[in-house]
């Protein structure tokens, strides 16, 4: 049985000392019983992604200034660790997301993603590695293995997640910089996913590798501003999100050189509510439709797949984050086939950047803010 706890609201529970917040709750209803909410630890800066350290009792949790810090289980936030890469925090720029390499017991390596400043002034997205030190203070020996070219951000659309694949194969998530028209072309690494070896090197079987004046690291090209990425446990197969314009956010399921048609295939319109100059509809020819399309964007950031006996109403769901409609997406899937929607937190009124599912079977979240939360959701035993 879940432990009953003092319910205060989270705004109150701001006041209290970390340590005390993790044992803060709320529930709300919610149509597979009551949710219940609890903060893990708050004072955190933009808090971007997580990912669990070996034992799951503590988490690696980036902000986007620039900082990578532990946060325990029990609240507890760790000083910045140092050995982090200096990062271009301007905009929707800095310190992106962290995943462990597959084999983290072993090598004890530690990947980011961040807004890295180039020659001009401008940015573009990099990816980085780097070991985790025995005492947890510090990431040693960090090496840049992977750089957007050319850099083309004035402070938007970085994109920036990081998924590795069954065979070891790291995916890397990218936005288009703000640029549409880069989105489709294949001598710019804007707007496509890339897929590299851990070391940063091309595998020789990449869709484009060989052609010419063609960027040897695509996987497949025609996206947006990606921000959420995951690998599917049932099938092994990569899906990813991207914001759309006004309208038009979309999950795809990457396949090797397919085109994924941003800018010429949208179902979103300018903010300026003028059509796309570049788009000629929502499906055109030769262009890759989305798997799942939102006509009025949620604002998508962060997807986690829940694959875990802890709350069996969860099974083969998927989890959104929504940055513009500040909710908890909850899909339901028949296979790769998305059969029903609920939105989730929406009275807590918080922009969610991050979600995972934790090794104890609790999605965990991390809301953007100046004074960002890392909170723990469930649902209440019978």
């Amino acid at each position: 049985m879940t432990p009953r706890i003092l319910m205060i609201s989270l705004a109150a529970a701001s006041l209290f000392p970390v340590l005390a917040q993790a044992a803060a709750e709320q529930q709300f209803p919610s149509e597979e019983g009551q949710l219940t909410v609890s903060t893990v630890a708050d004072g955190l800066r933009n808090p971007w992604a997580l990912a669990f350290l070996p034992g799951g009792k503590d988490m690696l949790v980036s902000e986007r200034p620039g900082n990578l810090r532990i946060v325990s289980a029990e609240g507890k936030v760790g000083p910045p660790l140092s050995g982090v890469p200096k990062v271009w925090a301007e905009g929707q720029g800095g310190l992106l997301d962290v995943v462990l390499s597959p084999d983290f017991a072993k090598d004890r390596t530690v990947y980011l993603s961040f807004a890295e400043e180039g020659p001009d002034g401008k940015a573009g997205t990099a990816v980085g590695r780097g070991q985790l030190s025995q005492d947890r203070a510090r990431l040693e020996n960090f090496t840049v293995i992977f750089r957007q070219q050319p850099k083309l951000s004035e402070g938007n659309h970085f994109g920036s997640r990081l998924v590795f694949d069954r065979d070891g194969y790291l995916f890397i998530a990218l936005g288009e910089n703000n640029q549409r028209p880069t989105a489709q072309d294949l001598d710019k690494l804007q707007g496509k996913v890339v897929r590299i070896l851990p070391d940063g090197e091309v595998p020789n079987d990449n869709p484009f590798v060989g052609r010419d004046n063609v960027r040897p690291q695509i996987w497949s090209f025609g996206h947006r501003n990606q921000q959420g990425a995951a690998l599917n446990p049932w099938t092994g197969q990569l899906w990813t999100h991207e914001h759309g314009p006004r309208g038009g956010d979309e999950i795809n399921i990457p396949r090797p050189g397919k085109n994924y048609g941003w800018p010429i295939a949208t179902h979103g319109i300018n903010y300026s509510l003028l059509p796309i100059p570049e788009a000629k509809g929502k499906h055109v020819e030769g262009m890759v439709d989305p798997h799942h399309v939102w006509e009025k964007s949620p604002g998508i950031s962060g997807m986690a797949f829940y694959d875990s006996p802890t709350f069996k109403a969860w099974d083969h769901n998927l989890f959104i984050g929504a940055l513009a409609t500040r909710e908890l997406i909850r899909l339901q899937l028949d296979g790769d086939k998305i059969v029903h929607e609920e939105r989730l937190l929406g009275d807590l009124k918080a922009r969610i950047r991050d979600v995972r599912v934790g090794p104890d079977g609790y999605v965990y979240v991390l809301t953007d803010a100046k004074d960002g939360a890392l909170l723990k959701v469930g649902l209440k035993d019978d």
